[in-house]
């Protein structure tokens, strides 16, 4: 009997070659589309609709005769990603939807919803790759690096479990764009040229800001330059105490001057640029901070200015993930991987320190822009091992 994977597709060229590949491979296949999201007004809708995406995706069903349907999972999206980034937000920090979408959704409620028809498996257009490997008797699935380097996904789905990672199917994971592509328009898929999505999980591009605005209010509040030579960076990329390495810059008014006006600290994130609307200086202004409660934002001159490195971050025992759960570390233990803290960043030599209170990432070299909010994920060669929520 055959295996039965039910594809998520999303309107693209990726999912629509992964579900192409499995039928040639011989697996009864279903196309799901998930709708996420039902306030067209935050979209920005020429872009990327997701009307037209259903569409899209609808016609491919078609044109392989595989059955289609879509499903409405907008009331969990709403609790579980879109309540979750306004409270993020609102404490100043920086969610990453598109890690909690993959966890909560994909492979949490779209599984469950899969599991209920018989599906053996869920399929995704991610361009990473599933493996195995038997660890002291007992057998476990790695997440591995998609083969075409410059589009590898698994950084997204670094919070995934074992029993996630049983259930998945990634086909173009050892496939580059280019080949997708080529696959799509010999199997004469509509979507083989269309561009890639840049928004939000099957939601469409969103204008964040505005996005925001629907909860939180926009309020004006004083832009702060602190200055290059501030005695608080002195320690910084030096310290050798773990904590002292990993805590954000303890910033304050005082410690520079009053450079401008902005509508919200909640609205800015770290390393940004763009959005102050300050001019006037010899070398742009950086995000170095941001403090909500007192709604200061916190600036510095120049891409090099201290502000924007550091060398070390912290992960508290909550936020702490390993896909691979035999290799977590115990408290005590320490060991070299590369990580990221950010999707499409290279990979960085780093040692992770366990502790009692919690695991610290400490990279060889300062890392710029490590944002509270965001994911680290830890790697050892192509494999994902484990990842965290940045403190």
């Amino acid at each position: 009997m055959k295996k039965r994977v039910v594809v998520g597709l999303s309107g693209g060229v990726d999912s629509s070659v992964a579900a192409y590949l499995l039928q040639e491979q011989g697996y009864d296949v279903i196309g799901m589309f998930m709708k996420n999201w039902h306030d067209d007004s935050v979209t920005i809708s020429n872009e990327c609709p997701w009307l037209d995406d259903s569409n899209d995706a609808m016609i491919v069903a078609q044109h392989l005769g595989i059955p289609f349907q879509a499903i409405d999972l907008s009331k969990e999206y709403k609790e579980r990603i879109v309540d979750y980034m306004f409270a993020e937000y609102q404490r100043g920090r920086t969610p990453n939807p598109d890690v909690l979408c993959n966890r909560e959704i994909k492979f949490d409620v779209f599984l469950q919803a899969a599991l209920k028809i018989g599906a053996d498996y869920v399929a995704t257009g991610h361009y990473c790759r599933k493996g195995e490997q038997q660890h002291e008797g007992k057998m476990y699935y790695q997440l591995l690096a998609g083969k075409d380097t410059n589009k590898d996904q698994s950084y997204f789905l670094c919070q995934l479990t074992q029993a996630q990672l049983s259930k998945a199917l990634f086909p173009v994971g050892e496939l580059t764009k280019p080949e997708v592509r080529a696959i799509a328009k010999k199997a004469g898929l509509a979507t083989a040229d269309k561009k890639d999505s840049q928004g939000l999980c099957f939601v469409g591009k969103v204008h964040l800001p505005d996005f925001l605005q629907q909860r939180l209010e926009p309020k004006k509040g004083n832009v702060v330059e602190v200055p290059f030579d501030s005695s608080i960076f002195k320690g910084g990329v030096n310290a050798v105490d773990l904590n002292e390495i990993t805590k954000p810059y303890p910033l304050q008014p005082e410690l520079g001057e009053v450079v401008g006006e902005h509508n919200g600290a909640h609205f800015y994130t770290i390393g940004q640029r763009r959005g102050l609307n300050i001019g006037g200086y010899e070398k742009p202004l950086f995000v170095i901070g941001t403090d909500t409660e007192k709604n200061v934002l916190y600036t510095g001159s120049g891409d090099d200015h201290p502000g924007l490195y550091r060398k070390g971050l912290f992960i508290d025992p909550a936020d702490e993930h390993w896909v691979r759960e035999d290799l977590r570390l115990l408290p005590g233990d320490s060991r070299t991987y590369k990580a990221r803290i950010r999707y499409r960043q290279p990979l960085e030599a780093c040692t992770l320190y366990k502790k009692d209170s919690g695991l610290y990432i400490i990279f060889d070299r300062p890392q710029r822009g490590v944002t509270p909010g965001q994911f680290a994920a830890w790697y050892e060669g192509d494999e994902l091992i484990g990842s965290g929520v940045i403190n």
